[in-house]
């Protein structure tokens, strides 16, 4: 971070909007929480501090995460030894418990060079505290919204002289600024971690009716903003044919999680003792859509994979799609053909349009394989192309369990990072 340069008050203030401008931008770039405290404990050294930390309070009150910075990085280990291995002072605890319940920050202008055993242990930790050589400390409080989560330190050490008027209001400019960004990131963690559990709860174990081995698998987006709908749903009817449903909702976070929550309920709720077919039920769930202004929009494919018809172990499998990527077919000799169809309207979509359904027989040792897009789009290929390296990927599985072969797949097509969260199902015919 630069140092003031310009002289004069103007200069000085010039500077000053600069380095703000600085830390906004930055604190900015990012929604993950432990990145924003990293950020913003580098961003006040050694402008503010030879040495900052940035602890963020767990929802209890308790301490939670935490972020540290050192002007020099030679000595990072030495702040990370004291960190770990002091106790508490009486003195620390008043000074940081202030800070929170007042909004105001706290200056100590010096600190005892001999804290005494009880707050810093001999050994390792004491020679920490030796080579840091802390001179004067600054307690900012982290507020947003009307309460304190949290508390930005700036440590001064050596023959540097505690911070002045103008420092101590610089650093509650930076302590707000990153107070905000750091709630932010805070809320918007929260909101991912609710649609990743509403997600995961709606993603149940399939069934494994006799003669068919079902597998599934749902990984989530590794960036926080791309978690969305994607959705596989296996249960058996009435009339003893498997449904298979997959599909994805367009849209990401909460939104998307509770719109798939919502059609998922309709598609297994209305394909499950109907006597229309897979296009039927695509038919009506539009129907519900409209009717109830849903105002939600999908690709989907269900199929009904139909019990065998006599002694022969062979099944039909019936399916309509709703715009969603074509099946996958997996041979018992490892070949992989694609179940092609003519595209058809995406549920939600206020389009005239009949849909279709489709049949094909499967037969004994051949896997079928729904995915979603996450898997065909990685590294931003386009459909074609991964369609074509999902395929090749699948080729010579087929002695694989279904639960092994999914798994193998996911490696070989996968990143370790997803930009979109990827659901499949594979059924084998035993």
């Amino acid at each position: 971070m630069r140092e003031p340069t310009d002289d004069g008050a103007a200069g000085v203030e010039r500077d000053r909007l600069r380095y703000l401008a600085e830390v906004t931008e930055c604190l900015t770039q990012s929604l993950d929480t432990g990145t924003a405290a990293d950020q913003l404990a580098r961003l006040v050294v050694p402008r503010l501090a030879d040495w900052a930390t940035v602890t963020l309070l767990a929802g209890d009150g308790a301490p939670g995460s935490s972020a540290r910075a050192h002007r020099d990085p030679g000595l990072l280990d030495a702040v990370d030894t004291y960190l770990a291995g002091r106790v508490t002072a009486p003195r620390d605890q008043s000074a940081l418990a202030s800070a929170l319940l007042s909004g105001e920050p706290v200056h100590l202008t010096a600190l005892e060079p001999d804290l005494g055993p009880e707050s810093l242990p001999e050994g390792p930790v004491r020679a920490a505290w030796d080579r840091l050589d802390p001179r004067s400390s600054l307690f900012v409080p982290l507020q947003a919204r009307g309460s304190g989560f949290g508390v930005l330190s700036l440590v001064r050490c050596g023959d540097r002289p505690p911070a002045g008027p103008d420092d101590v209001a610089l650093a509650v400019e930076v302590a707000r600024r990153g107070g905000l960004a750091l709630d932010n990131a805070r809320l918007f963690g929260r909101q991912l971690r609710v649609a990743e559990t509403l997600q995961h709860s709606l993603l149940t174990p399939p069934p494994q009716p006799a003669g068919l081995e079902l597998a599934v698998r749902y990984r989530a987006a590794v960036s926080q903003d791309l978690v969305g709908g994607d959705w596989y749903d296996a249960f058996g009817r009435p009339d003893g044919a498997t449904v298979l449903v997959i599909g994805d909702v367009v849209g990401h976070g909460v939104e998307a999680a509770a719109a798939m929550a919502q059609l998922r309920s309709a598609v297994r709720t209305l394909a499950y003792d109907s006597p229309d077919g897979p296009a039927g039920t695509l038919d009506r769930v539009d129907r519900v859509l409209a009717g109830l202004h849903v105002g939600t929009l999908a690709t989907a494919l269900v199929a009904h994979l139909l019990p065998p018809d006599g002694a022969a172990p062979r099944r039909v499998l019936r399916w309509s799609s709703a715009g969603h990527l074509p099946p996958l077919v997996l041979d018992a000799a490892g070949g992989v053909r694609m179940l092609a169809t003519p595209p058809e309207r995406l549920l939600g979509a206020d389009e005239p349009g009949t849909r279709r359904d489709h049949e094909v027989v499967l037969e004994p040792g051949e896997t079928l394989v729904l995915v979603t897009d996450g898997l065909v789009e990685v590294g931003r290929r386009d459909i074609d192309e991964g369609l074509a390296a999902v395929a090749e990927a699948l080729a010579g599985l087929s002695r694989l369990p279904a639960d092994a072969l999914c798994d193998r797949l996911l490696t070989r097509v996968l990143p370790d990072r997803t930009d979109d969260d990827v659901a499949v199902l594979a059924v084998r015919v035993l």
